[in-house]
């Protein structure tokens, strides 16, 4: 697997949950798996070893010399790709200021190290690479490196995380990354005037995955296709949604470190005194004799405007009124930070916000709010859904993505227009739901028993892997 991020080591988001969890599930399923990424300055990499101290690589005509470290986690092996020139940076994809101008460099000479790792370290089968930093393994395989006998038999795949990011670059950058000319056409590397590598690993690849089965379908139009939905509809034998999976023995409110009060679907008493907790910890008033007259919805999410957070702050004032409070945590757009703060000043009994990502709180959070909000505008799968399903806080999602995929009707609520209205009515009929506590109670432990495990979507991983080779 060649990937940009990867859990606990470096995490900018969710694709690094997904790299810290599937390898260990498959490993778990008798599979050998390599993961590379780059040794990034912010990288945190408890133990490790040199296993190559001096790797000529190129990238163009640019040559480095690279060095090859090792950690061992749940059987799998990662390999980090050292090259402080490129990655010993405050950043991994960015600064406050924008991107690094020569990302295109960086995530170039990434794919050339996992090719040259896969030569002489690591023999692989499959080439798994995820979004666009992996987009180069495609062209790199069939054209520069097409006579190397290394990689004969050898297939690849390209697993799109988000069609959003697609690593798009000017066309003089081509020279600079080794590719012939005559790749940047229509029918290659070319998108809109540009280079994207995230095209060339869609044209390239044997096979293409996205991490819901919804969000396949979803990209090969042209609502949510980001000018590439031709492109996947030509290739739609060769497109398959497999769904995100969670970690279990991270999300269990029953063995959860961070939690005040544990609990099970055989004894939901637990969740009660931990909303106490949350909503002292939040700093929002309550009374304990009334508080269950008062539902709380918490929200974990980057504050992006794909998360569709403008359809909440039309209906603050609504949902303030209803005796409504919600809690948020979460960073990103500076406007979407602004919206919570100011909601959050006007309503100060109804609305509390962190600016910044605490993984405790966040699962205090899931653990402590009676629903969870997440009305994205697209959503290639999405996380804070399964694990609210996991502690039995009751999801109210857009139906898009992988929150079409875990979510019913016997588990939680979704609205299908993205709309303001439609979204207010989606949480009144929670709420209206939310008054009859025996059925409420059996809501949540249907979402308990649900199975979104890493051991679930490796398995359907495993099917894809057997049918090419």
């Amino acid at each position: 697997m060649v990937t940009s991020e990867a859990a606990p080591f470096v995490k900018t988001g969710g694709l690094a949950d997904v790299l810290g969890s599937l390898p260990a599930a498959l490993a778990r399923a008798g599979e050998q798996v390599a993961v590379v990424l780059p040794k990034y300055r912010t990288a945190e990499i408890p133990s490790f070893e040199r296993v190559w101290n001096r790797m000529p690589l190129y990238v163009g005509f640019r040559g480095f010399t690279v060095a090859i470290d090792q950690a061992i986690r749940d059987g799998v092996r990662y390999f980090f790709v050292d090259c402080p020139e490129l990655y010993d940076r405050p950043g991994v994809y960015n600064e406050r200021t924008g991107d690094y101008p020569d990302n295109h460099v960086r995530f170039a000479l990434l794919n050339q190290a996992a090719l040259s790792i896969a030569r002489h370290i690591f023999r692989t089968d499959i080439f798994h690479g995820h979004d666009w930093p992996a987009g180069l393994l495609a062209p790199y395989l069939h054209f520069n490196h097409a006579g190397d006998p290394s990689f004969f038999g050898a297939k690849l795949i390209l697993s799109i995380h988000n069609l959003g990011y697609q690593g798009n670059f000017p066309p003089y950058v081509l020279g600079e990354l080794g590719l012939d000319r005559s790749l940047f056409r229509p029918g290659g590397l070319a998108l809109h005037g540009q280079i994207s590598f995230l095209k060339a690993g869609i044209v390239w690849s044997d096979l293409v995955t996205t991490v819901s089965p919804t969000y396949a379908r979803e990209i090969q139009t042209p609502e949510y296709g980001f000018g590439m939905d031709d492109l996947l509809r030509a290739r739609a034998s060769s497109v398959a949604g497999i769904l995100n999976g969670i970690d279990y023995a991270e999300w269990n409110p029953k063995t959860d470190p961070y939690l005040r009060a544990p609990y099970s679907p055989s004894d939901l008493s637990g969740k009660h005194y931990q909303k106490l907790a949350l909503l002292e910890e939040m700093g929002l008033p309550f009374h304990r004799a009334s508080d269950a007259e008062q539902p709380l919805i918490g929200i974990v999410s980057r504050f992006a405007t794909q998360k569709g957070f403008e359809l909440l702050g039309e209906i603050a004032a609504e949902l303030a009124e209803a005796g409504v409070r919600v809690v948020a945590l979460g960073s990103g757009e500076a406007e979407i930070e602004h919206m919570f703060r100011s909601m959050a000043d006007s309503w100060p009994d109804r609305f509390a916000v962190r600016i910044g990502y605490d993984d405790a709180l966040a699962h205090r959070i899931e653990a402590g709010a009676d629903m969870f909000l997440m009305p994205s505008h697209y959503e290639p799968c999405g996380l804070g859904q399964i694990q609210s399903l996991r502690y039995g806080t009751v999801p109210i999602v857009r139906a898009t993505g992988g929150l079409e995929d875990t979510v019913d009707d016997e588990t939680g609520f979704k609205f299908t227009e993205y709309s303001s209205d439609a979204l207010l009515e989606a949480i009144q009929s929670a709420l209206a739901a939310w008054k009859d506590p025996r059925a409420w109670q059996m809501r949540m432990r249907r979402g308990m028993a649900k199975d979104f495990s890493w051991d679930a979507a490796a398995a359907g991983y495993q099917k894809l892997y057997r049918s090419m080779v």
